[in-house]
């Protein structure tokens, strides 16, 4: 089965832009749709941005699309988050997500996750 580990995480300035990576090892992302989902003190965990297997499709969040971009590395195993133009709204713990099917925005579709990386923005 595959682990994957977050990094990149820290504190920004509202406007700021942060990349989050998540490391995977046991097995090729390739054969994983890959997603980031993110949960702030007192909410729900909210599905960020996924990838498909194929790395042909993305998909995002309405509250994130034009800011924040997906992408994967498969020779480094790896899963990035671009954010960009960041809010206050966006501070979170950000995890990485992994299921094998189709690429999905539901979190309780994924049954691999990091530990998470924290993302403070400051307004």
């Amino acid at each position: 089965q595959v682990q994957l580990v977050e990094s990149g995480g820290g504190l920004v300035q509202a406007g700021g832009s942060l990349r989050l990576s998540c490391a995977a090892s046991g097995r090729t992302i390739s054969r994983y749709a890959m997603g980031w989902v993110r949960q702030a003190p007192g909410k729900e965990r909210e599905f960020v941005a996924a990838i498909t297997s194929s790395g042909g499709s993305t998909g995002y969040t309405d509250s994130v699309k034009g800011r924040f971009t997906i992408a994967r590395d498969i020779a480094k195993n790896t899963v990035y988050l671009q954010m960009n133009s960041l809010k206050p709204g966006d501070t979170a713990l950000y995890y990485c997500a992994a299921r094998q099917g189709i690429a999905t925005l539901t979190v309780t579709d994924y049954g691999y996750w990091g530990q998470g990386t924290q993302v403070t923005v400051s307004s």
